[in-house]
């Protein structure tokens, strides 16, 4: 079923909180690159992330810890260029935020100023709280991360599902109310339960935004390359493959191989 879409010429932090006020569903994708940007922007995308599943993705890392501040600020750089509707949130990387403030605020800076991007994102509650409140002092906007947070994959030990437990649980509504409170535009819940995120959606003015984190939220954001169908071995729950890039482009790509061996590309119509 097709679903009317309010027609917005630039998205900005102010849009996704009246969206949320009316109950209009937020769209948020990753993109890496400016091909991939102007794809997704131009099918009306409503946030586009350049996440550190760069790292991953981009770079065939196993985590995202690896990816440097430099490397962030490229990826941004190239989306930024294919973007002229949506809102462009950067992750700041792993060791770019974490134990000093000061470094967060040089971190977020060096992103805005060399990528020409709109906001940035953190991982984690009350103890990046100085952090935060550091980059926001400067006017920085900051979307918020909590739940399975990628970069603290060794304190963790796991991808399974955070706040399960009563005791995780309260700390996370407890960490979405100071990032409201200390001025974060939105929050993203990462692989938690579907009726705590309704739970958090409900209970905060800013949007949240849903990666296995169920319906009841304001929004939802999925990696771009597991969503077409680029990468294929990964099969978590949430996430609906709209196609299988991977095999179409196995396919062609082993025609084009066939074709060469054969001498029939390029054929007559196909040279100069």
């Amino acid at each position: 079923m097709s679903v009317a879409k309010n027609e917005y010429k630039r998205i900005t932090v102010k849009t996704l909180i009246d969206m949320k006020n009316k109950g209009e569903k937020i769209s948020m994708l990753t993109a890496y690159d400016y091909t991939m940007a102007k794809i997704v922007d131009g099918a009306g995308v409503d946030v586009l992330l350049v996440g550190d599943s760069a790292s991953n993705v981009m770079a065939g890392h196993e985590t995202t810890l690896p990816i440097t501040l430099d490397q962030m600020i490229y990826h941004a750089s190239s989306v930024v260029r294919g973007v002229e509707r949506g809102l462009v949130v950067v992750d700041l990387p792993f060791g770019s935020y974490q134990s000093d403030p000061k470094e967060a605020l040089r971190s977020a800076i060096r992103i805005m100023k060399e990528s020409g991007a709109h906001a940035v994102k953190l991982e984690g509650g009350k103890e990046i709280k100085e952090s935060i409140k550091r980059i926001l002092n400067a006017g920085v906007p900051v979307m918020g991360h909590l739940g399975l947070t990628p970069q603290s994959i060794y304190k963790f030990g796991t991808y399974t599902v955070r706040a399960k437990e009563e005791e995780e649980a309260k700390k996370l509504k407890e960490d979405a109310l100071m990032l409201e409170k200390a001025g974060c535009f939105a929050v993203v819940l990462e692989k938690i339960p579907a009726k705590l995120a309704k739970e958090v959606a409900e209970s905060l003015t800013i949007p949240v935004i849903g990666i296995g984190a169920g319906n009841g939220v304001d929004g939802q954001v999925v990696v771009v390359h597991d969503m077409i169908g680029m990468t294929h071995e990964f099969h978590p729950r949430f996430l609906r493959r709209y196609m299988n890039l991977y095999e179409d482009m196995t396919t062609a790509i082993s025609q084009y191989v066939d074709d060469v061996k054969a001498v029939d590309f390029p054929n007559e119509n196909e040279q100069y």
